[in-house]
Formats: structure tokens, C-alpha cells, sequence
């Protein structure tokens, strides 16, 4: 496709032995002998997480190193900028040992800033923090949310509680205080200390726990705005992360009416919330929709500020990740580059390039 592409969900693989350089003992013992946190939830996904083909003619994985994901993926693609979640850490957040959670998450955050950033000019960082100890996340962003090159902090949408409460109320204070936004990211549901994968329990299989992911997405939002986190905290931003975008225009409206009936109860919020939803919240492309009539993922659009609200994000290199002209396809054309580029760059302060 023509045109810039700022891809918001890129998936690399930390490298033990640099992150292990990072920690301190005794939690670089622990972490050398195999002990990474939380693993994964158990459910089987028959064609693996990693696409097979996301590999080089040796067999190295695109994804686990700096220069190959320049050269196979960028350079590939023409990717201006790609912000990169590390894999595993939103795992890693949700682990019960608080503080070794927070020692190898610093220990992650700082492997990618020294060793993967200054490798490639193009590569922008979600830094990861651990939900569970908020007074930990806020000394973490306020630690290195100011490095060159981060630009996000990053949690799991599986979580204990609710993300509007305000136990992550320190969170937000140092995000806006730094001036990066919070985002969260779909995985760790089930996980560590998360709890159930649903509102009704465990999943059974990949398939259930895959398909109901959106609903932790629906759960947080609404905590967020009932709980006037965007009240309290004027110049956050909050980014949905691999979360679908269709559900959102159904349930702005469903807040708005009852917002104006029961708004006694919530007498900070002074306007109707899909207001402050267009100003504070973002989402990102992959999974997008695909109905059969792909009009009527247009008209869905045409229900919301998706303009100023979506960013493209590929996933890769997970099995379910989108290209980018794959994406763009799907987006009305008037709006197209403020999708595949341009709400990134403005959410992300990231000055225009040469590709």
C-alpha cells in the first residue's frame, strides 16, 4: 500500500542472557534457572501462537532479534515506526511474587531500551508494568517512561479488579505525569492472579477463551468512565489493544442513555460518556472485524470516531496477525492514512521519516 504505516502491536521476544545482565540476585539465579513467572493458560491453539512462516531462511525467528525484525518485517512491510510488546511480559504482570514480578519486568524494560532501541531508528517501546503493585508501576514509568523511545506503558486486560478503581489510580498519576499513555493488551486472562477467564468462569478450550476475550475489554472501559478516571486525570490516554473495534459504538450508547438516567450516581461525569471515550480512549485495528458484508464493518465504523480513535496494529507475528494492506482494505479510503499512520502519530508524538 502507499502511504506511512505506524504499526501499534508488534510482538518480539526478549533474550534471556541480556536480561539476565539487568537483574540483580537473588532474582538473577532464579530467573537463569528457568523460573520467568506465570506461564500460559493451558488452552491449545492447533496452529501454534507464532505464524510458522514469521521465520528466517536459517530458521531464526523474525521477532527475537533487533536486526532481523528491521530487515524481514519493517524494511518488508515499510514500516515507519513499530511499537514493540515484548512477549510474556503481560504474564509476568499478573505474577503473585510482587517483587519479582517488578525486578524482571525493570530487568525487560531495560534490555529493550539498551539493546533493542538504539538498533533500529524505527522501533518505539511499550514498557511493562505490574498492575498488582500500582506504587511499583508508578515508580517504573516515572523510572524509564521518559527514555527515548518509549512511548506506552503496557498491562494484561485480564486483571484482579476492575481497571477504573481507584487502586490504579498511582498508575495513571506517573503515566500522565510522564506524558505516555496506559494501554492494555489481551492474553494473560486466567493467568497468575488474574482469576477466571470470564464473568461466568473458566473457558473450556482456545476457542471459548479466544472469542470471549472482548468481554474484559467492555468490563475495564466501563470501570474506567464510572469511576471518573478521565475526571481525575484530564491528559490521560487509554489504549485498547487487540481488543475489536465493533463492540464500542453499541455500548457508548448503551452508557449515554443510562448515564442520563442514573447520572445522581455518578455526579463527577458531567458529559455524556461516549464524549469522553472519543477524547481519552484508542483502539487498535487487529483483530478487526470481517463480516461476510464488508459493509457492514463500514457502517459500524461510521458509528464512532474511528478516525480519531483507531490506529493500525498487525500483531505480528501471531496466527492471527494482519499485514497492512490487508488492514487498509477494510478502512474507508478518506480515512485511511489517519488510520494507518497519522492517530498513532499524534497519540505517540512520533516526528515524520523517510521510509
Amino acid at each position: 500500500m502507499h502511504g506511512s504505516i505506524i504499526d501499534t502491536d508488534i510482538h518480539v521476544n526478549y533474550i534471556p542472557e541480556q536480561v539476565a545482565g539487568y537483574l540483580s540476585e537473588p532474582y538473577r539465579s532464579r530467573f537463569l534457572g528457568g523460573n520467568r513467572g506465570p506461564g500460559v493458560q493451558g488452552y491449545w491453539n492447533p496452529g501454534g501462537v507464532i505464524r510458522a512462516d514469521a521465520v528466517t531462511d536459517d530458521g531464526d525467528r523474525i521477532a527475537s532479534h533487533p536486526e532481523t525484525l528491521a530487515r524481514h518485517f519493517f524494511d518488508a512491510e515499510r514500516i515507519e515506526y513499530g511499537l514493540i510488546n515484548p512477549e510474556g511480559a503481560i504474564h509476568i504482570g499478573v505474577s503473585p511474587d510482587l517483587d519479582y514480578s517488578a525486578a524482571l519486568l525493570s530487568a525487560i524494560n531495560d534490555h529493550m531500551i539498551h539493546d533493542w532501541l538504539p538498533v533500529d531508528s524505527r522501533l518505539r517501546l511499550s514498557i511493562g508494568i505490574g498492575p498488582n503493585d500500582p506504587v511499583a508501576a508508578a515508580k517504573e514509568i516515572r523510572r524509564v517512561g521518559g527514555e527515548p523511545g518509549v512511548v506506552q506503558a503496557l498491562m494484561g486486560s485480564g486483571a484482579r479488579i476492575a481497571y477504573g478503581q481507584r487502586f490504579y489510580h498511582p498508575i495513571y498519576e506517573a503515566a500522565q505525569e510522564v506524558g505516555i499513555p496506559v494501554a492494555i493488551h489481551p492474553g494473560n486472562e486466567g493467568v497468575g492472579i488474574t482469576g477466571p477467564t470470564s464473568a461466568a468462569g473458566y473457558a473450556s478450550n482456545y476457542f471459548e477463551w479466544h472469542s470471549g476475550l472482548v468481554t474484559s475489554y467492555i468490563t475495564h472501559l466501563i470501570s474506567l468512565i464510572n469511576e471518573g478516571v478521565f475526571v481525575r486525570y484530564p491528559d490521560l490516554k487509554f489504549v485498547l489493544v487487540e481488543g475489536g473495534v465493533s463492540w464500542l459504538p453499541p455500548l457508548m450508547w448503551r452508557m449515554d442513555k443510562n448515564w442520563k438516567a442514573l447520572r445522581m450516581t455518578v455526579p463527577w461525569l458531567t458529559e455524556p460518556p461516549s464524549q469522553t471515550i472519543a477524547r481519552h480512549v484508542r483502539l487498535t485495528t487487529q483483530p478487526i472485524e470481517e463480516p461476510d458484508n464488508p459493509r457492514h464493518l463500514a457502517q459500524m465504523l461510521e458509528m464512532f470516531d474511528y478516525d480519531q480513535m483507531l490506529m493500525f496494529s498487525s500483531d505480528f507475528p501471531h496466527w492471527d496477525g494482519d499485514t497492512p494492506d490487508f488492514a487498509a482494505r477494510f478502512i474507508p479510503k478518506e480515512h485511511r492514512q489517519r488510520v494507518m499512520s497519522e492517530t498513532a502519530r499524534e497519540l505517540y508524538r512520533l516526528p515524520e521519516r523517510l521510509v
